[in-house]
Order: C-alpha cells, then sequence, then structure tokens
C-alpha cells in the first residue's frame, strides 16, 4: 500500500513539476533594472513623491521604465543599463570637498543644467552620476557609458524645479525600524 501511495503522489507531482517548469519558461525575465531605494526624511520624502510625479515619461528619448523594487522615490528610463533617478539619498560626500569647488577633482566637477544645479562624478566602469545641489532634497541621476547625459539632466530640469524647490536639504534619514 506504501508503495501505491509514493507512486501516486509521484504522478501527481510530475503534472505539477510540468506546469511549474512550462510557466517558469513562459513567463517573461524581469529584465528592469535595479535600484536602491533612499530612506530620506518625512519632508524630503513628500518632496521626492511630488517629483515623482512630475517626472517625463521619456528622458533622452528612452520610454520610462521603472527599476525595482517599485518606489515613488526611484525612476528610470531606458534598457539595462538605464537612466536611474533616485530621489531623497544622502549628501554626497564630495558636494562638501573644497577640491570639487576649486576645480582640482579630477573625477567630480560641480555644474549646472537649465536652472539645476548638479554634482557630476565619474562612475567606475564609465558613466556618471549626478547629484542635485541647493534643493530640499537631493535627487540623484546615474547615466550609463554612451548615454548623453546632458540630455537627461535637460529633460529631468523642469521637473526638479518644479517639485524640489531650491533651500537647503533635508539631512535627516527616515527611521528604517
Amino acid at each position: 500500500m506504501n508503495s501505491f501511495r509514493h507512486r501516486h503522489i509521484s504522478v501527481l507531482g510530475l503534472p505539477a513539476l510540468v506546469l511549474l517548469i512550462t510557466a517558469a519558461g513562459c513567463s517573461s525575465a524581469d529584465d528592469s533594472a535595479s535600484a536602491a531605494v533612499p530612506s530620506p526624511g518625512t519632508t524630503a520624502a513628500k518632496l521626492c513623491q511630488n517629483l515623482d510625479k512630475a517626472l517625463p515619461a521619456k528622458v533622452d528619448g528612452e520610454r520610462r521604465a521603472d527599476p525595482s523594487p517599485a518606489s515613488p522615490l526611484t525612476a528610470g528610463w531606458g534598457d539595462d543599463p538605464a537612466i536611474i533617478l533616485r530621489c531623497g539619498v544622502v549628501r554626497p560626500p564630495k558636494m562638501i570637498d573644497p577640491k570639487v569647488a576649486e576645480g582640482r577633482d579630477p573625477d567630480a566637477v560641480a555644474g549646472g543644467v537649465e536652472g539645476v544645479k548638479w554634482l557630476m562624478e565619474k562612475q567606475d566602469g564609465g558613466g556618471y552620476r549626478f547629484t542635485s545641489a541647493s534643493r530640499r532634497a537631493y535627487v540623484e541621476v546615474t547615466v550609463p557609458d554612451g548615454v548623453d547625459s546632458s540630455g537627461a539632466l535637460i529633460d529631468l530640469a523642469p521637473a526638479i524645479k518644479k517639485a524640489i524647490p531650491t533651500g537647503i536639504a533635508d539631512l535627516t534619514v527616515a527611521d528604517p525600524g
């Protein structure tokens, strides 16, 4: 009797296994990029949620394709590697480095595009990370190697100016617990 029950389970298990393999083979892979979700304080989080509503559907000709995990604090455009925006990030150390302000850092430059001030940092492996300055929340935009970073920043500037007022950023971080 035990062997019949074991065979019965095996026979029933086979269709379930085939169904699982078929479903996995037919389902599309998650091709979205991934991005760590920031943990800003309450003020910055509200500003970032406003920014999410104001962001354009296209950046540098690429359609919006948000990274995983889904969050109003992150957005993306294009394929992996994609243009990724994270709102509510912490202030980058180079933002207060006097070498950057004096133009003596070969990997970081301060500048502005369309009324938004940015810190530009070269990334290992190519591409750039831009972090907004003089706004009430820090907005980070990573642009992969080979993408026109000025086009991306020009497309994002109106939404940032609309949603994130000028001023000193909220430096508090939300309680993760």
